[in-house]
């Protein structure tokens, strides 16, 4: 693998809340997107979910709480924990999970992309 220049791969696409595959790392995708809006709500049972903000800001609702992440900044959201990014636009986010994981968890809506649709920039 080469290395990656973020700023290269983020010009290469404009969907949103539709991870790109970047990376590997040992059984997990390091993932980029870009967020307007809100995701929908979900969860994954079985892993926890890192997000780092490389720009714009990104709030990450919990049930009973709000993660606020502005740029250089990270919250792992724990495996079980219902979650929904809301981003203002010209968010660009990282992702690192399992690679058999949906970004949108155990919900399947219309923003799901399925894993076998997610494609390498």
């Amino acid at each position: 693998m080469s290395k990656v220049n973020l700023a290269d791969k983020f010009a290469k696409f404009d969907d949103i809340w539709s991870p790109k595959l970047v990376g590997e790392l040992n059984e997990n995708y390091v993932k980029l997107a870009k967020g307007v809006g809100e995701l929908d709500w979900h969860s994954h049972d079985n892993e926890d979910e890192f997000f780092l903000v490389v720009s714009g800001h990104l709030d990450i609702h919990l049930r009973d709480n709000v993660i606020s992440l502005d740029p250089g900044e990270f919250y792992v959201v724990p495996k079980g924990a219902e979650h929904r990014p809301v981003a203002i636009e010209g968010t660009e986010i990282v992702l690192i999970e399992p690679k058999e994981t949906l970004h949108t968890g155990n919900s399947e809506t219309d923003q799901t992309v399925a894993i076998e649709d997610q494609t390498w920039i």
